[in-house]
C-alpha cells in the first residue's frame, strides 16, 4: 500500500461474512483480471444515493481498503466513503434471488430512504 492508503474500519463499513465470501469468490473468478471489488455511490434523486459494486483492476492512491488473507479485497474512494459511514454490506440468497444489500446507508447522511413520487429505488 502507498502512503495514502487507509484501512477501512468497522465504523466506516461493515461487511457480513456472506458478503465477504461472495466478494472473495467473485475476485477469484476473474482469474487475476481484478484485484478487488470497488463500492461506488451515484446520485439517486429524491430517494438518496445509489450504491453499487464493480471490479477494480487495482486500488487507487486515495482509496480506503478492506482485505483479508483469503483473497478478499474491497476498495472505496473518499467520496463514496463519505456516504457509507456506518453502513453494512450483506449478500442475500433467498433461494430465488441473490443480491448484495446495503443496510443502514442513511445513517451517515440522514434521510428516511422513502420517496413519495418518482418510484426511485436503491441497490
Amino acid at each position: 500500500m502507498s502512503e495514502f492508503d487507509q484501512l477501512l474500519r468497522d465504523e466506516d463499513l461493515q461487511v457480513t461474512q456472506s458478503a465477504r465470501e461472495k466478494i472473495t469468490g467473485l475476485i477469484q473468478d476473474t482469474k487475476g483480471e481484478a484485484e478487488a471489488v470497488r463500492i461506488y455511490v451515484t446520485g439517486g434523486g429524491c430517494s438518496g444515493m445509489n450504491y453499487g459494486m464493480t471490479f477494480a483492476e487495482k486500488a487507487e492512491v486515495r482509496d480506503s481498503i478492506m482485505q483479508g488473507e483469503d483473497g478478499f479485497k474491497l476498495v472505496v474512494d473518499p467520496v463514496a466513503l463519505s456516504f457509507l459511514g456506518g453502513a453494512e454490506v450483506d449478500y442475500v440468497d433467498d433461494g430465488i434471488n441473490t443480491t448484495f444489500v446495503f443496510n443502514n446507508v442513511f445513517q451517515s447522511v440522514g434521510g428516511s430512504g422513502a420517496c413519495g413520487g418518482c418510484g426511485g429505488g436503491s441497490f
